[in-house]
């Protein structure tokens, strides 16, 4: 079981996430990046020359990444928790590879991206039906 709708929902909704990868030394590096929600349940990341930096040399190395999108809940009708943080948290392993449409618009969508492929997803504050949200291997 990949994402729930309501996953599906708050993610769509968003442009921006933070990829948690760890280097050679085991140092941890977070880099806000851009990304896209494919149809099959991976999350490609992408932006401008990818493959040079150094979260992309960390996927090569240590493929096991964390990546967060979140936000605050707005103080409207229906939201979940007003004021308090909501967001998806996906654990899971990363590949590097070069495709023809990657996430974003040029300049800043270059054809090296990061696709991630989800093991574990934590959601939280972004479903009116379980308001405690979701935890699950997939």
């Amino acid at each position: 079981m990949g994402f729930v709708e309501v996953e599906r929902e708050y993610l769509r909704g968003r442009l921006l996430g933070r990829l948690a990868t760890v280097g050679d030394d085991g140092t941890p590096q977070v880099r806000p990046l851009g990304f896209r929600l494919n149809e099959d349940g991976t999350i490609d990341l992408g932006g401008p020359r990818v493959a040079s930096t150094k979260r992309y040399r960390n996927v090569l190395s240590r493929p096991r990444v964390g990546f967060v999108v979140d936000d605050i809940t707005p103080d409207e009708p229906g939201s979940v928790r007003p004021g308090m943080g909501r967001g998806v948290e996906i654990r899971g392993v990363a590949r590097t590879l070069r495709v023809a449409d990657p996430p974003g618009e040029p300049p800043l969508a270059g054809p090296d991206i990061i696709r991630l492929y989800l093991e574990r997803i934590i959601s939280w504050h972004i479903d009116p039906e379980n308001p405690g949200g979701y935890a699950r291997n997939v």
